[in-house]
């Protein structure tokens, strides 16, 4: 049988056709898709800057049904999920973007991140630590550390968060001296606590070393040998306080008048505390004076002291104090006026966090409200 050849001359314009609307059609579906997802993403946009949250979350899964690939609308749609709390939805975006085999590094360093902040989002403080623990090496690691050192403060893990501040001083991310020292003041305030006198005063004074400008670790120090019996050690080490840092010694007056007349040196504290206070009047300081003018005997009345102050610094507290002795015209209504200033003088002697306002009746090292440490000034607000 001969082949007949004018069928391949036929067949090929036919193949040739057919071949021309297949491709049509494949690029037409792929650009319908392509516009479909791009039209989505942007309708996502729309509703994310203009508020509309639930709307855009919406459209923002749509597109990623759409181009399942696309790792920003992850990150998008991640984040969006975090901001509305919607923690456990956002853990399951950053962890599918995490389990994709091709992920590149930079994009999978990012997702770890992610998913960290939404441990620390949602307080699952584990989940957090393992999944930060687990940015070491990448760009994320100083973000990281930061992280970590306030999950440690947090859960009082007070070696963790020394070992992570060693790492960001060796890192050049700030100086952590102070914080450091903190951090030794409660291990040694716990020691104290379960009997360790000796474990504590190591690491009170390995605090002193490591900041001597920090005062809290000579305050406690002095504490800690006055209850061991050693008054003379416990005044040396807050007159030494007197000298590296004298902007906190009116934390330290009620103790060192206490430490000073145990020790004779009355006198001694007297002078140094009239010396501060003529640089930086303080009604720390003035108390102090008070009481070791009283209790040494000498000729001038307390009363003179407060009004001394009134001379040169406007002061309810200072007036409240200075009229508790004073007799007034009409004796009888004494007490109703004393009882009025004092009430009204009470939250003047507050002392007020520097970084969020926060105030207290007594004076913290670290802020309960922020958690920021020595945000605390040693002066009341009434001073500030």
């Amino acid at each position: 049988m001969e082949f007949d050849l004018s069928w391949i001359l036929l067949g090929l314009p036919v193949a040739f056709v057919l071949g021309w609307l297949a491709s049509r059609f494949d690029l037409r579906q792929l650009r319908d898709e392509n516009r479909r997802a791009p039209k989505a993403y942007f309708k996502g946009l729309n509703y994310l800057l203009n508020e509309q949250q639930d709307q855009a979350i919406d459209a923002f899964i749509e597109a990623v049904q759409n181009d399942p690939d696309t790792t920003e609308l992850h990150f998008a749609l991640g984040n969006l999920f975090r901001r509305r709390g919607e923690y456990n939805r956002a853990v399951r975006v950053h962890e599918h973007l995490l389990s994709r085999g091709d992920l590149g590094r930079a994009d999978r360093d990012r997702a770890q991140h992610a998913l960290a902040l939404d441990f620390l989002k949602a307080g699952l403080l584990d989940h957090a630590e393992d999944a930060l623990r687990r940015l070491e090496g990448t760009p994320f690691e100083a973000q990281a550390r930061v992280a970590l050192l306030a999950i440690y403060e947090r859960s009082r893990d007070w070696p963790q968060a020394m070992a992570i501040t060693q790492k960001m001083q060796e890192a050049h991310q700030g100086d952590f001296s102070a914080r450091q020292a903190h951090f030794l003041c409660e291990q040694a305030l716990a020691k104290s606590a379960h009997g360790d006198t000796e474990g504590a005063r190591a690491m009170f004074e390995q605090a002193v070393k490591t900041a001597p400008q920090a005062a809290r670790a000579r305050i406690e120090l002095a504490r800690l040998k006055q209850r061991a019996g050693h008054a003379r050690e416990a005044l040396d080490t807050l007159l030494e306080l007197a000298d590296v840092a004298p902007v906190w010694l009116p934390l330290a007056v009620p103790l060192m008048v206490e430490l000073s007349l145990a020790t004779g040196q009355g006198e001694k504290v007297f002078t140094l505390l009239r010396q501060r206070y003529d640089v930086m009047p303080s009604l720390d300081l003035l108390d102090g004076i008070v009481a070791l003018d009283t209790a040494l005997g000498h000729d001038s009345s307390p009363r003179e002291w407060y009004v001394r102050h009134l001379e040169h610094e406007p002061s309810l507290v200072a007036a409240a104090k200075w009229l508790h002795d004073e007799k007034l015209e009409h004796e009888q209504f004494h007490p109703q006026v004393q009882r009025s200033l004092d009430q009204a003088a009470k939250p003047l002697t507050r002392y007020r966090c520097a970084a969020c306002g926060f105030e207290a009746r007594q004076h913290f090292w670290q802020c309960p409200g922020c958690q920021t440490w020595d945000s605390y000034p040693a002066r009341r607000v009434e001073e500030l």
